[in-house]
């Protein structure tokens, strides 16, 4: 029965462990991402202020690199999510007669079904 207590405290400081390491990749991909994002906005203004034809020309392409920066950041956030979703149902199969979260910011008691 220790073992089992002990063995459940390891799989769960792992599975944190893993989460962590994905949310910091993540997080450090997502902000790298939003400071080009910023640089790009920066050009895409300065051109339109130009009014030059060749740089409004240019920020087609520039919105559309922008729109896929986006996409990125959107399936980052997801893929955090997941992970997150995850590590939740990891713990709701440990965490028989303990109390977790309802999802909807309450928190609820868990029965063991024995």
């Amino acid at each position: 029965m220790e073992n089992n207590v002990f063995s459940s405290i390891a799989d769960g400081a792992q599975i944190e462990g893993k989460f962590l390491q994905t949310f910091n990749k993540n997080f450090v991909l997502v902000q790298t991402i939003l400071d080009q994002n910023r640089l790009l906005i920066n050009e895409i203004n300065r051109n339109q202020e130009s009014k030059i034809p060749g740089n409004l020309s240019r920020n087609v392409g520039l919105i559309k690199e922008l729109n896929n920066n986006i996409r990125r950041v959107v399936d980052l956030y997801a893929d955090l999510s997941d992970s997150a979703k995850s590590m939740d149902a990891s713990y709701e199969g440990e965490s028989a007669g303990t109390i977790k979260s309802d999802g909807r910011g309450g928190l609820k008691r868990v029965r063991s079904e024995n």
